[in-house]
């Protein structure tokens, strides 16, 4: 099963970047002009979004310096590490629905410290993987288009994110306890 994951690991990526400029040269769609029109699209996109990414921005830092976060690992620490999750990889599950980049420099120590092939390792990239930034898209992406009432949207997404969580833990626990 391991040389499987493997397998398809490797060539999952370039299998994508070959398959989509075939599949829309079949369809007839000028690539190059499409991608030229995206990009054009995106960096308007990206000026508007300016101002709610600083209003994301504050707010997680305002949730990580008032201790609340710390508070909630420690409070729910010992039920995970019963139930053999490590408690370590809370913070990443709380921080990976708000914000992407924070997220990553949590999982990037963890694997600093504890290593790649380690059990935390090894949940800290499966749950980058497997989960999403959802406050970060809907605060963003949502208010840069006016989209005002997500609530559907936002409990999606914290549900998503949270089953994204449990199954990451899960599947590495399978394959890798």
């Amino acid at each position: 099963m391991y040389a499987l994951i493997n397998l398809i690991s490797t060539w999952a990526i370039p299998i994508i970047i070959v398959f989509i400029p075939l599949f829309a040269f079949t369809k007839k769609v000028p690539v190059y002009e499409s991608f030229i029109d995206g990009a054009k699209d995106g960096f308007s996109t990206a000026v508007q979004i300016i101002p709610h990414l600083v209003g994301m921005m504050v707010a997680i830092s305002i949730f990580r310096a008032s201790g609340a976060l710390d508070f909630f690992v420690g409070w729910t620490g010992s039920f995970l590490t019963s139930i053999g999750v490590p408690s370590e990889i809370l913070p990443l599950g709380l921080l990976r629905p708000l914000t992407g980049t924070g997220s990553l420099a949590f999982a990037t120590d963890l694997i600093r410290v504890y290593g790649p092939d380690s059990m935390i390792g090894r949940m800290a990239s499966t749950i980058q993987g497997s989960t999403d930034t959802t406050l970060y898209v809907l605060t963003v992406y949502m208010g840069a288009v006016g989209i005002r009432n997500g609530r559907y949207a936002l409990k999606v997404g914290l549900f998503s994110d949270a089953v994204g969580f449990v199954a990451a833990i899960a599947v590495c626990l399978i394959f890798f306890g």
